[in-house]
């Protein structure tokens, strides 16, 4: 009887430590399903740098990064139309003003990283739909040769870019493409007043040379001498200065400018859910913030353990507007709708 009764309490125990192994493996294979062995990225930043940050992703956490480059335009309209079924994973880089926009269509998923209790309230959105992760201040990357054989004085102000010696020597990107030349739009905006700030983009407009799709590209048209002025942010200037254009001087208006919130945010319903929260816990790090001055970026960032790029110091206290962000991103569609109306686009 003994005997029996031992029978069946070792099956017991058998039958238990089975269903505890079996339910280990079952626990490890959900692990190794939640965790993508790659996950793909929309990046706002230029291809060096987001080349970078995905090989030392990869490094870090084995998930490889398939990243598509696309401006802040571009990467709205296109996760606009993947919702029903989305592509991507994430998106990184390019102005908090169209992640306002894509959270208020709801088209991104709500995400609050343990690594983002360190950034400043300012730079993230409360409710986790995205969080800021570098800065970068709207000014003038100018060609000093232009300016020396002319005898022409580089512009101090946002009115000097209609002196008429520099008619159709500016280049600028189009909002409705670039997150940056929207920043522009909606900084004089918030400066001057809508009237104002559209009676200024009609006249500046006589002065354009062309409207580019990117926004880092005018940049480089300056440097290259195919204009005098390219608006955008001064880190895009800096970074040709390091790669040995002597010619590059950079401006930032003494009247006042604005910096675009550079983010990352994971998009609704994206297939590799796991691998974006990671992405977007890793991007937010001192490390990861610090790749940029390591591979020719140089924007502020939101980090404040993070260290600063010595070639943005000179910058650091540039007059910044009060730039609202909200309002921004609610009032994109009306603005880019009145900017069109006043250049006849």
């Amino acid at each position: 009887m003994k005997s029996w009764k031992r029978t069946l309490i070792g099956v017991g125990m058998l039958i238990s430590a089975v269903g505890i192994l079996g339910g280990c493996g079952e626990e490890q294979k959900q692990a190794a399903e939640e965790t993508p062995k790659e996950i793909t990225v929309y990046m706002g930043v230029v291809e060096k740098q987001a080349q970078v940050l995905a090989e030392e992703f990869e490094k870090d956490t084995g998930i490889k990064v398939n990243f598509v480059r696309m401006s802040g335009g571009e990467t709205l309209s296109r996760i606009r139309a993947e919702k029903d079924a989305p592509k991507a994973d994430v998106w990184y880089g390019g102005s908090a003003d169209s992640y306002i926009v894509a959270a208020n269509e709801s088209l991104l998923e709500p995400y609050k990283s343990p690594n983002a209790d360190i950034i400043p309230a300012q730079y993230k959105d409360k409710d986790g739909y995205w969080t800021g992760v570098y800065q970068g201040y709207l000014g003038f990357i100018c060609d000093s040769r232009f300016f020396s054989e002319n005898n022409v004085p580089v512009p101090k102000k946002w009115e000097d870019l209609l002196n008429p010696a520099l008619k159709g020597q500016i280049i600028v990107s189009n909002p409705g493409s670039a997150s940056t030349g929207y920043v522009l739009v909606s900084a004089l905006t918030q400066m001057w007043g809508e009237d104002k700030a559209m009676d200024y983009f009609s006249k500046l407009n006589g002065q354009v040379k062309q409207y580019t799709k990117a926004g880092s590209a005018p940049a480089r048209s300056a440097a290259l001498g195919e204009c005098a002025i390219g608006i955008t942010y001064i880190h895009n200037g800096i970074r040709l200065m390091k790669e040995g254009y002597t010619n590059v001087e950079l401006a930032v208006p003494e009247d006042g400018t604005a910096y675009e919130l550079g983010a990352v945010a994971i998009i609704k319903n994206a297939p590799a859910k796991a691998g974006a929260q990671k992405f977007v816990d890793w991007v937010l790090t001192k490390k990861a913030q610090e790749l940029g001055q390591q591979n020719g970026s140089f924007q502020f960032l939101t980090n404040p353990e993070a260290k600063l790029p010595e070639e943005a110091v000179p910058f650091k206290d540039a007059k910044l507007i009060d730039y609202d962000f909200a309002w921004s991103g609610e009032n994109r569609a009306r603005l880019l709708e009145a900017w069109n109306a006043a250049v006849k686009q």
